[in-house]
């Protein structure tokens, strides 16, 4: 049976609209150091007296992306995530894998950390929750 190789964690990038909704254009978030999509799913109990068994059903579906990354002050997928979480806005989403735009979605910014030790390189950390559902880039 033949090894199959995985994916390196490098060759996932986050990338952001820094156009418009019109005109997309996507740049990647500068000097990621990590990005994680998380997908989730409620569950619903459904059980009742007659059965000591718990019975479930699938309930709401939630996608959150955390991004970490050195500090660029100056890069403009930085600085739409910044502008877009102060305004409140949804900004548009790319996940890109191997160079290849695999999914795209809409998100909320929910938290952006700068944290700035001494002596070490400044970073951020970024939370989305996405809006909606992913959808595969093309569909």
């Amino acid at each position: 049976m033949a090894e199959a190789d995985g994916l390196s964690g490098s060759d996932v990038v986050l990338y952001v609209n820094v156009g418009t909704e019109e005109a997309p254009d996507y740049d990647a978030v500068g000097s990621q150091r990590g990005v994680t999509f998380r997908e989730q799913t409620a569950e619903i109990d459904m059980s009742s007296k007659e059965s000591r068994s718990m019975r479930v059903k699938a309930g709401r579906y939630s996608a959150t992306v955390s991004l970490t990354g050195l500090y660029v002050p100056d890069d403009d997928a930085y600085l739409a995530l910044k502008d877009a979480f102060r305004a409140g806005d949804l900004i548009l989403i790319h996940k890109s894998e191997s160079d290849v735009e695999v999914e795209e979605a809409s998100a909320l910014i929910t938290s952006m950390q700068d944290d700035n030790p001494d002596s070490a390189p400044a970073t951020i950390a970024v939370e989305l929750r996405i809006d909606g559902d992913w959808a595969e880039v093309g569909s």
